[in-house]
Formats: C-alpha cells, sequence, structure tokens
C-alpha cells in the first residue's frame, strides 16, 4: 500500500475555534517499512490532518499532516515525560497515538493473526461437521417427540376404541337384554294366559292345577327361566318395587302388605292380570278394579 503524507503550506492555515486546520493539504510519499509493528488509521476531523514532528519528545512540527482517514505503518512507539503515547510512521515523523484507531498488526502480529484466522476457520469447520450431528439429534429428538406423540395418539386411539367397542358391547348386550326381556315377557304373558282355565288347589304345583304363588313360579321358569321362589312370602321381597301406577307387563302384583302378602297375581298389561283365584275360579283372566285393587308391585325383567 502507498502511504501518503500531506504538506502544509504556512499560507494555507487558519484557525477554527482556536483550532489549527488545514485547508490544502499535499500529499508527499512516506517510507513503508517492512519492519512494520503495527498498522493505523487517522481519527481526525473530517478533511483535516494530524501533525507530524520530528520527535515525539520536545520535537518540532515539520509542517506536514497525516490525512484523517488514511492508513499508516506504525515502525515504533514511545511515551512522552506527559505519558502520551506516540507513533513513529517515517524518519524521525511522530505522530500522536491517541487520533489514531488500529487496523491491524504487521509482520509477526500479521502471521499470528493469519494464525488465528486459520484456527478460527478450523473451529468453524469442526462446529460445521458437528452441525449434523445437531441436527441429526435434533432430528431424532423431533422423532422421538413425533414418535411419542404417535404413540400417545394410538394409545388414545386405542383407548377410545376401547371405550367405544365397551360402550357398543354394553349397549348390545343391553339391547339384547332388552329383546331378551321382551321376549321373556311375550313368552310369560303368552304362556300364562294358556294357563287360563286350568283348576285351583292350595299347595298344587301344577301343571295342570295351580295355587296363586305356584302359578307365578311356573310361568316365570318355563317362559324365562327365572326359579322364582315359591310362596307368596317369599316371592313379594325379590325384584324391584315399583308403583302401581306403572305396571308393566311382566310385573307381579300382590294383595296384602309386605310382611302378609294374601295373593299375587301375573299383570300382562291392558289393566289385565292371570291369576289362580279361588277353587271355584280356577286360573283366570281379570281387570283390575277399585274394590279389588293390588297393593304392591314388585318388577322382575
Amino acid at each position: 500500500m502507498n502511504f501518503k503524507l500531506f504538506k502544509l503550506g504556512a499560507a494555507a492555515a487558519l484557525t477554527v475555534s482556536g483550532a489549527s486546520v488545514i485547508s490544502n493539504l499535499k500529499p508527499v510519499a512516506a517510507t513503508t517499512y517492512k519492519s512494520a509493528i503495527k498498522r493505523v488509521k487517522i481519527s481526525y476531523l473530517p478533511g483535516n490532518g494530524v501533525r507530524i514532528w520530528t520527535n515525539y519528545q520536545n520535537g518540532r512540527f515539520m509542517g506536514f499532516r497525516a490525512k484523517d482517514g488514511t492508513e499508516w505503518n506504525v515502525v515504533k512507539t514511545a511515551v512522552d515525560k506527559s505519558g502520551n503515547l506516540w507513533y513513529m510512521v517515517g524518519d524521525n515523523e511522530w505522530i500522536q497515538a491517541r487520533y489514531t484507531v488500529d487496523i491491524a498488526s504487521t509482520a509477526s502480529d500479521l502471521k499470528a493473526e493469519k494464525k488465528s484466522k486459520s484456527l478460527l476457520t478450523k473451529a468453524k469447520e469442526a462446529v460445521t461437521i458437528k452441525l449434523p450431528d445437531k441436527a441429526d439429534k435434533t432430528d431424532k429428538k423431533e422423532e422421538t417427540k413425533t414418535s411419542k406423540t404417535a404413540k400417545a395418539s394410538t394409545k388414545k386411539t386405542a383407548e377410545v376404541a376401547t371405550v367405544a367397542t365397551s360402550t357398543l358391547n354394553k349397549e348390545s348386550k343391553e339391547s339384547k337384554n332388552v329383546s331378551q326381556s321382551v321376549d321373556s315377557v311375550q313368552g310369560i304373558i303368552n304362556l300364562a294366559k294358556e294357563q287360563v282355565g286350568k283348576s285351583y288347589a292350595w299347595g298344587a304345583n301344577g301343571p295342570d292345577t295351580f295355587d296363586c304363588s305356584s302359578l307365578v313360579q311356573y310361568v316365570y321358569q318355563k317362559a324365562a327361566g327365572i326359579n322364582l321362589p315359591r310362596t307368596t312370602y317369599d316371592q313379594v321381597k325379590v325384584g324391584q318395587t315399583v308403583s302401581i301406577n306403572e305396571l308393566q307387563p311382566g310385573d307381579l302384583i300382590f294383595w296384602g302388605s309386605t310382611n302378609a302378602p294374601y295373593h299375587v297375581a301375573l299383570y300382562i298389561g291392558n289393566n289385565q292380570y292371570v291369576n289362580a283365584a279361588t277353587p271355584e275360579q280356577g286360573v283366570v283372566l281379570q281387570t283390575l278394579s277399585s274394590y279389588y285393587y293390588p297393593t304392591i308391585a314388585k318388577r322382575i325383567l
């Protein structure tokens, strides 16, 4: 690089705010030293220059200035009595360091800088080489995360499917039970009607002669496969108690109290019931009436 000195003509000097400023700078070639220890740039007032002195200690102004923004090789440094740092930039040519900024070191420092850059490049390459590993780890992490999410989703789906299946099975089972219940109730009604006309005898167990409780026991066992207790006293204790006003076909209806029921019949709907009434009546189909109204109702199905 060809560095320049600028010569100041005496007539060109003027004063601005008490400072000597150059209005006309003429470049003068400066010696470039291979033994330079660093390189600096003049950082002064734009368009102006820093004075160049013959010596850092009690030197005289040479009449030249180093222009703002120009670059200079520094071959030597020194500190004056006041503690100011000076740079030697030519043959007995000195400038104050405070008006400069370092650009780069030269000679051995430049070599060190080159080595430093080389190490930095290698470091960057090492980082670059490791980046795929990091990326792989990130990918694996994302893959693991995705896998976990997928597994969680699959698990959730499986749980939902299980719940849905369970619900469907339950509903299917309930539907099946309802269907079976309906079929059973209808079978009970049909079988009960078939017994109408048979005789009554207290303590008889059928199939041709019944008393009130044996008729109910026989019909439920044959039509629905449900084994009810033999006596009215025990039959009133099974099943779900329901209101007389909410009777459904297949319900058992009792007269008397829970502790002392004296008669039982099988409700078949439409306010009708089948029962083994008396020795004179036998098994008959009758209609509910206000003067002979049941007091208890039990739902078996």
